[in-house]
């Protein structure tokens, strides 16, 4: 009997969501109901790769040298196979290698974005509640960490810490150092929004309610100004994906990000640019125009969330 209220309070919080503005916003909108569709798919098809994949591109025991270079759809003069989207220099299948270098990209730009929310969010609400020299130290970095481009940023703390990182392990904590380079370069544009709200917000009457009756600035922050101040982070996290991911790429591209036994998409096209001006332009075509495909559906979600999350555009 316990369970029945339980079951209800979903059912009625599931009925609010599609009876909310947002909801009706998002099905009238063909951009979001499509960039939704086409980025849940990639998704899906990154996370299940080994099922969807024909073989397994990085494992060296299925790979034959002699499938090399082999034109999409088209049979190989050797051993007669044919490929969906034909093979790279060492036989692999570029549609299996697609599947497996988005499960890294995808992994990388989910979580150097959380690493950047958790740090930006956490240092705008501090700053911007206790404010003094502690909101000047955290925004003077900021702006100091804002004159520089980001990729550059990351390339700085990519290297600083694979130096630092012991010579044996530096391929299985290339992608950690990654998310960590990507993520300490994005904190800033959290930090800066989560402040401005969070100093709009300690002045109303709820926060200072808070402080009638007891409550730490600790739990102030966490349980009063940060569900307030949820909603531009949201957006910014959206956005803030598909550039996690594109740098990423960039990075992979420059021959700084993933490692070759974890090629994300930019290590695939810097693979295909070598062969692009020898006639093997599928190497470099497909890997490119899947990266465009995740990062602008992202960004075309980002930029219908912004929309539909503002009050004065509804």
């Amino acid at each position: 009997m316990a369970e029945l209220p339980v079951k209800a309070s979903e059912q009625s919080r599931l009925r609010v969501f599609l009876d909310s503005d947002v909801f009706y916003m998002f099905r009238k909108s063909p951009v979001a109901v499509v960039s939704t569709v086409v980025f849940a798919t990639l998704v899906l098809a990154a996370v299940f790769a080994p099922l969807i994949a024909p073989t397994n591109p990085f494992d060296p025991a299925s790979l034959n040298l002699m499938n090399g270079f082999t034109g999409p759809m088209a049979p190989n003069a050797f051993t007669g196979e044919s490929f969906l989207l034909g093979t790279d220099d060492q036989g692999r299948d570029v549609f299996s290698t697609i599947l497996y270098g988005m499960r890294v990209s995808l992994f990388v730009g989910v979580a150097a974005v959380l690493l950047a929310m958790v740090l930006g969010i956490t240092l705008g609400l501090i700053s911007g509640y206790v404010g003094g020299w502690t909101e000047t130290i955290i925004m003077r970095t900021a702006d100091v960490q804002l004159t520089f481009p980001s990729i550059l940023v990351a390339m700085l703390i990519f290297g600083v810490a694979k130096g630092i990182t012991p010579v044996e392990y530096r391929d299985q904590m290339a992608i950690w150092v990654l998310i960590l380079a990507i993520g300490l370069s994005d904190w800033v544009q959290f930090a800066r929004v989560v402040r401005g709200a969070t100093m709009v917000e300690k002045r109303k009457e709820y926060v200072e309610a808070a402080r009638l009756i007891g409550r730490t600035p600790y739990a102030i922050m966490l349980r009063h100004i940060l569900p307030n101040v949820l909603s531009p982070v949201l957006v910014i996290a959206t956005i803030s994906l598909a550039l996690a991911i594109i740098a990423e790429a960039t990075l992979s591209f420059l021959g700084v990000g993933a490692p070759a036994t974890q090629p994300s998409l930019g290590t695939l096209i810097r693979i295909g640019q070598g062969f692009l001006f020898s006639g093997e332009w599928w190497i470099l075509l497909f890997p490119a125009v899947t990266l465009l495909t995740l990062a602008l559906s992202v960004n075309l979600l980002g930029d219908w969330l912004r929309d539909a999350l503002n009050p004065r555009l509804r």
